[in-house]
């Protein structure tokens, strides 16, 4: 039997957020009848709203999705609700019902065939040296997909002129229907991560000197269209990493496969949770001590379960990592480790030096929202008008974002730590700190 797929792997697969929490709700197995699986697929029968049945079923080699219900997005709740059932040895091995054997020979026999063709046009090259039949993606649903995502960029471009032609002011007073329109229909053209990035814009008009803020996001976003728009003509870097901020996503297996490995001890400096249409998203922050290269380690959980945990703060770890690709890679998986881990305090920079990293960061992919930080030696400082700042020993100080300051005031006690965060526009998020006496303290 197939090894069955982590949660983290299968709510990877999610379109949105909104389809993760939703997933959640469905993966019951109370709701289900039916089920049953292979080495190459799942399927069942979920009951849905009045006397309506929806048959979905997931070829686990593609994968590939189908299901009989009317969602337009892909995969929809209910075929990401199995697969998390499935995740959960909530069901059980048999045989194929007739539906998912037909289903599923006609999607081998499609790629067979595209295979053939593509060997052909390959001046005579046999199927036996393609991929594997089971893991060819029909050229059609890849054109269709792109065609959709190209028209709602195309959308997206003109309702971002039109924003910005009828003037910032509106936006000031303006429901949250505006961005979650936007994003909506972001979500039918399948560009999530977009539609991720434009449902974030509303939160912006509520803060201080929003206008120059929100400008500064439209023309990102603008940056970014015309970036997919020629995307042909980039770097190789540059586009994996324009197509992954658009919502095309690289399998896990390829990134592990073909992606870029870096075998370092990695401290792990820092750890945030966050929760969006109840999907909770932690990232992890490593860095290298030879290498001094930063790494972004994901996961996610749904509702009642638990998120990764294995990577501690304040602990260095010997491991191997893939990177996904990009102009700046970041997110890494863990694709193999090496002994135990053992307590460590990471070496920080200067102010002066995250800064510049950050710049040579940006000049590489210039939607970069947040960036690592560890800093050495540094003082907390508060400014006249009573915002915190952390200072370096040369003098150079960056504004501290702090819902709750009071302790890390505490562990410093007027002297230096060693800092983590995240750096962003508006200033630095603590994530830990690193005293002599006290040790690890995670903020």
């Amino acid at each position: 039997m197939r090894d069955r797929w982590a949660r983290e792997q299968v709510l990877g697969l999610a379109p949105d957020g909104s389809s993760a929490k939703a997933a959640g709700g469905v993966a019951k197995p109370a709701g289900w009848g039916g089920t049953g699986c292979d080495d190459e697929a799942v399927w069942g029968e979920c009951q849905g709203s009045g006397k309506s049945v929806y048959r979905t079923c997931a070829d686990l080699t593609g994968p590939a999705f189908r299901c009989s219900c009317p969602s337009r997005k892909f995969p929809c709740k209910h075929a990401l609700a199995l697969l998390l059932l499935w995740s959960d040895a909530a069901v059980e091995a048999g045989p194929r019902p007739a539906w998912v054997a037909e289903w599923v020979d006609d999607r081998r026999e499609r790629a067979g065939r595209a295979a053939e063709q593509r060997a052909s046009a390959a001046g005579g090259a046999t199927p036996a040296t393609e991929a594997p039949a089971g893991r060819a993606r029909d050229p059609k649903t890849v054109e269709r997909r792109e065609r959709r995502v190209d028209d709602g960029l195309a959308e997206l471009d003109q309702w971002l002129r039109d924003q910005v032609a009828h003037g910032l002011a509106q936006a000031e007073k303006a429901p949250y229907r505006l961005w979650d329109d936007a994003a909506r229909r972001l979500v039918d053209a399948q560009a999530g991560a977009l539609a991720g990035q434009v449902r974030a814009l509303a939160a912006i008009p509520r803060r201080p000197g929003w206008p120059g803020r929100l400008l500064a996001e439209y023309a990102l976003l603008r940056l970014l269209v015309r970036a997919h728009r020629r995307r042909d003509e980039l770097p190789a870097g540059l586009r994996d990493t324009v197509r992954s901020r658009v919502g095309f996503t690289v399998p896990q297996e390829e990134v592990l496969s073909g992606g870029e490995r870096v075998r370092d001890l990695w401290w792990v400096t820092g750890s945030h949770d966050t929760a969006q249409d109840q999907l909770t998203t932690r990232r992890v922050w490593l860095r290298g001590r030879r290498t001094g290269r930063p790494a972004l380690v994901l996961s996610f959980a749904a509702p009642g379960t638990s998120l990764d945990a294995s990577l501690l703060v304040g602990t260095e770890v010997d491991a191997e990592l893939a990177f996904y690709p990009g102009s700046q890679p970041l997110r890494a998986l863990v694709a193999e480790r090496y002994g135990a881990a053992d307590q460590a305090v990471p070496d920080g920079t200067p102010v002066q030096g995250l800064l510049d990293e950050h710049a040579a960061a940006l000049a590489r992919d210039p939607w970069l929202d947040r960036w690592p930080a560890t800093l050495q030696n540094v003082r907390l400082a508060r400014a006249e008008g009573g915002d915190l700042y952390v200072v370096d020993e040369a003098g150079d100080a960056l504004p501290l974002r702090a819902g709750d300051p009071w302790r890390l005031l505490a562990l410093s006690g007027g002297g230096p730590v060693t800092l983590s965060g995240e750096w962003g526009p508006r200033g630095l998020r603590p994530l830990a700190a690193w005293h002599e006496d006290e040790g690890t303290v995670v903020l």
